[in-house]
């Protein structure tokens, strides 16, 4: 595994040392215009930018779409609602957003080349392997779950309307599992690709009704029911029963590792053995994992400040470096890798990439800016005047 990490002053002065010490090659920066109302988006090697048509409350927005610091198109929003996420996939740009009654959601597809709006639909929606899972948000009620074509918003298949669906996703963040889990009766697991049954069981056969809180976390789900401290764990694609735990109230709960990191409704985490449900370890401290490699996790709590960064041993939960004054660069796609910012003062930042197996964190450079977004190609900040400098990652 190499050397441990060293203590949180060594690593911090480490790292201002070897930015110091070893200029960088200054990157490329290309700006381009902002303005208040404006927001920008990353994925793969394009930003696309969403800006208000005018300054007037409620005003239709538009979406340009640069490469290479060029536009490349651009193309009006159908509503004046927040956009909250644009991404590629399929030869699509999907933007998915509220409408401006701000409870409805609405997901709108544009042909990547030109810009051409594909379709459109009042629901929001999730990547479920090379197509997109559906879920309506207006009104009360069952709610419809379907499986639409990227290219053309065409319904592949639909899951029935209930109000005890729910979507499972992995770590990875994909949508990965449908779950129906109403109160009594059979508990069903549907594959989001499919649409097959993968199981279907009755967990408490002969007993009473109970709301309960289902949690997926890798190959398990896991079942709390109100009013006991019991957690249940069954394997996700068959619903056996594998362990239980006595927990305290859970917030959520994640793969971390080898382990399960399941946080708790206050601060706090507990490590667990997925195996068998075994307690390995518990924090008070840190509330979730963010990323797990080499035996470490980086690990997230609140602060007084904003969420606070540590890098914690898998085994045992020691902290092996607070990296306080740190911060994750958001990523508007899945990425293997991840970078970190901390403040240098005058406006800038130093950025660095996180190697949990190394014994520092390589430094990549130092920006100017804030409110930075990052894809698997491009970093993307904005400046002081309110436009976006954007430069090619290392």
């Amino acid at each position: 595994m190499g050397r441990p990490f060293r203590t949180a002053l060594v690593l911090l002065v480490a790292l201002v040392t070897l930015s110091a010490g070893a200029p960088l090659a200054r990157p490329v920066v290309r700006t381009l215009p902002g303005g208040a109302g404006v927001v920008a988006f990353v994925s793969g090697d394009r930003v696309y930018v969403v800006r208000p048509l005018d300054w007037r409350p409620g005003a239709v927005r538009e979406i340009v779409a640069y490469r290479g610091g060029r536009e490349r198109w651009r193309s009006r929003l159908p509503g004046p609602g927040e956009v909250v996420s644009v991404w590629e996939m399929g030869g699509r740009v999907l933007a998915a957003g509220a409408t401006g009654d701000d409870e409805t959601w609405e997901t709108t597809a544009y042909d990547a080349d030109t810009g051409r709006i594909s379709w459109r639909q009042a629901a929001l929606a999730y990547p479920a392997g090379d197509a997109l899972m559906l879920e309506p948000t207006r009104g009360s009620g069952p709610r419809e779950v379907r499986r639409v074509a990227v290219a053309d918003g065409r319904t592949v298949w639909t899951a029935t309307g209930t109000d005890d669906l729910r979507l499972a996703f992995r770590s990875s963040g994909a949508l990965d599992r449908l779950l129906l889990a109403p109160e009594t009766g059979e508990t069903v697991v549907l594959d989001a690709t499919t649409g097959a049954r993968l199981a279907a069981r009755d967990l408490h056969p002969g007993e009473p009704p109970a709301p309960r809180q289902m949690m997926a976390a890798g190959e398990l789900l896991l079942e709390s029911r109100a009013g006991d401290d019991a957690v249940d764990a069954y394997e996700m694609d068959t619903l056996l029963h594998r362990w239980t735990a006595r927990l305290p109230p859970l917030s959520h709960v994640e793969p971390c590792g080898a382990l399960l990191c399941a946080g708790q409704s206050g601060e706090g985490m507990t490590a667990l053995d997925p195996a068998t449900g075994a307690v390995r370890w518990t924090t008070g401290r840190w509330a979730g994992v963010v990323a797990a490699d080499a035996g470490r996790l980086l690990a997230v709590g609140g602060d007084t400040g904003g969420d606070r960064l540590a890098v914690l041993d898998e085994t045992d939960g020691r902290l092996v470096a607070d990296l306080k004054g740190w911060a994750i660069v958001p990523q508007d796609e899945a990425a293997e890798r991840l970078f970190l910012t901390r403040p240098l003062g005058g406006g800038r930042l130093l950025l660095a990439e996180l190697d949990l197996s190394g014994d520092l964190l390589p430094v990549r450079g130092v920006l100017f800016g804030t409110d930075c977004a990052a894809s698997r190609a491009l970093l993307v900040c904005r400046d002081s005047d309110g436009d976006f400098a954007t430069r090619r990652l290392p």
